[in-house]
């Protein structure tokens, strides 16, 4: 399993925490997200390391969210 930390910015409520988390549960080969409002970030937890960060990335941008990839 691969876990990917991202920072995820303009969230500001329970319902932006639910539709980032729905639209990386989408992205096909995630198999778990964590999304916190607190933190501003998401991990996201995929089967095998064949999804890229960079389309998760696209993914929130398309809902109307910040992100990048969190340093470790």
């Amino acid at each position: 399993m691969v876990q990917i930390r991202m920072e995820v910015g303009g969230m500001t409520c329970q319902g932006c925490v639910r539709s980032v988390t729905r639209v990386l549960e989408s992205v096909p080969g995630v198999s778990a997200v964590a999304v916190s409002l607190e933190r501003g970030e998401a991990l996201v937890s995929t089967g095998d390391s064949t999804v890229s960060s960079e389309r998760l990335i696209q993914a929130v941008e398309a809902a109307g969210f910040d992100a990048r990839v969190a340093n470790s």
